[in-house]
């Protein structure tokens, strides 16, 4: 406890812990709804909506895209943060950069749509940054079925890095099935019972009332 009480300080000084945050050792399990079941047979994911060409890949096909490494700090909307996370995974901003997706000058923003209908929105600038990422492993493991193996959202902060909206960890769906890019926004499922749309960690942007 003690130890943890002294780092918790040290990030806080650095500037790395957000108001109303504490520091975790763990990783909380946190969701609506039972662990759904992965089937690499059947599973696509999809990205539609507002873009040229509407894409589907298969598990094996997407395993092949373009691969990133980030490390993030995590900041939950229940107050535990994360420290100094490793993930890896599929960058949105690369898929657009080597031209696999092709977003229209109409997308705006961007909803994931994951396992059960279960839904997140972002802006989507904030999917486009580098502190937003389809991630597959973590640590250099698979992510665990609870934390949303296969394939999840991840939206966090990049230690050193400005300029960048920092949501909450909400903000990156698990089980994540496709990206629809919309002309206008659309509230995901926390966002329709009452949680901020936009989730600034820096601005305690946890309800929206």
């Amino acid at each position: 406890m003690f130890n943890r009480r002294k780092e918790e300080q040290r990030l806080k000084q650095e500037g790395r812990l957000p108001p109303g945050q504490s520091l975790t050792m763990k990783f909380p399990v946190l969701h609506y709804g039972p662990v759904p079941r992965f089937d690499p047979e059947t599973w696509d994911f999809r990205v539609y909506g507002e873009v040229e060409e509407e894409k589907r890949w298969s598990w094996e096909e997407f395993q092949d895209l373009p691969r990133t490494k980030l490390v993030m700090d995590i900041h939950c909307v229940t107050r535990w943060s994360k420290f100094d996370t490793e993930w890896e995974g599929v960058s949105v901003r690369s898929l657009v950069d080597e031209g696999l997706i092709t977003p229209k000058p109409s997308a705006h923003h961007v909803l994931q749509h994951c396992e059960y209908g279960f839904t997140v929105n972002i802006p989507v600038d904030v999917a486009l940054a580098d502190n937003f990422l389809l991630a597959m492993h973590f640590d250099g493991e698979p992510i665990s079925p609870e934390h949303g193996y296969p394939l999840r959202g991840i939206a966090g902060s990049i230690p050193g890095r400005d300029g960048l909206l920092e949501p909450y960890f909400w903000k990156g769906g698990k089980w994540l099935r496709g990206l629809e890019f919309l002309d206008q926004d659309q509230m995901g499922f926390w966002e329709q019972a009452g949680y901020h749309n936009r989730a600034d960690i820096w601005k305690e942007e946890r309800l929206a009332f």
